[in-house]
């Protein structure tokens, strides 16, 4: 596959993962809005850009309508690249990066190299993030966001690795964490650390007590955050 033929072909890839879960989905009125969501696009706007109704839109994600044929799937996937190309497919190519690095999106949400380094306190910011302690390193070269359950429990210590992309100097985010035990207990086997780990889905009293202490031993810097993700992994795209 050339370099021109990436965008095209990752656009592809992702129809057909799109399609195929909405299409064999008990409830694929549901997996259709979640997909919807997941893109950032209402239905509005998809329903625009399909040029039907916003109701038709509603009735088949409520389930007022009977499951969508093979016709409609195909035009609400298509819907949905469009309106990401349009703003500059940024879906896509997030898809692109998971599937190169060799993960199921399930698992990678987002993997990300910075064309510098930039400071650990940029990416706290924009993921209004609480640091608990901090690092040995000030700065990252990039970024990986993990389902946290999902990579403990499917990947192994080679493919935990592999979540580092280019550079191991970057920052994990972890998300799902409850209180953030399973992800540092993870991270004990893996060398050499992350210059930053950020635990979402939790704040500060609720993390869990050893966690500051681990992460000073391993020297990485450990934050909290439970901002919405999709706004922050945005304004994380434009550094």
């Amino acid at each position: 596959m050339t370099v021109g033929e990436e965008p095209s072909e990752a656009r592809a890839q992702l129809a057909r993962r799109i399609a195929g879960e909405i299409t064999l989905s008990r409830d694929p009125g549901a997996t259709l809005r979640k997909w919807r969501t997941d893109f950032g696009v209402s239905q509005t706007d998809l329903a625009g850009r399909m040029d039907v109704s916003s109701s038709v839109i509603s009735d088949y994600e409520s389930g007022r309508r009977e499951s969508p044929g093979i016709g409609l799937v195909s035009r609400v996937v298509e819907g949905l690249l469009d309106i990401d190309e349009a703003r500059g497919g940024a879906r896509i190519r997030q898809f692109a990066r998971v599937e190169s690095a060799g993960f199921e999106s399930d698992i990678v949400r987002d993997i990300r190299e910075y064309p510098t380094a930039i400071p650990t306190e940029r990416v706290y910011e924009a993921l209004d993030a609480t640091e608990i302690t901090p690092g040995e390193r000030d700065t990252v070269n990039g970024h990986t966001v993990i389902n946290s359950i999902e990579a403990i429990t499917s990947l192994s210590s080679e493919e935990f690795y592999r979540l580092y992309g280019q550079s191991t100097d970057r920052a994990l985010v972890f998300t799902g964490v409850t209180r953030g035990e399973s992800p540092l207990v993870a991270l004990r086997v893996v060398t050499p650390t992350p210059n930053a780990v950020i635990l979402h889905g939790l704040d500060a009293d609720a993390l869990w007590d050893h966690a500051a202490a681990l992460a000073q031993v391993d020297g990485f810097s450990l934050a909290v955050s439970t901002a919405d993700l999709d706004p922050a992994l945005e304004e994380l795209r434009s550094f």
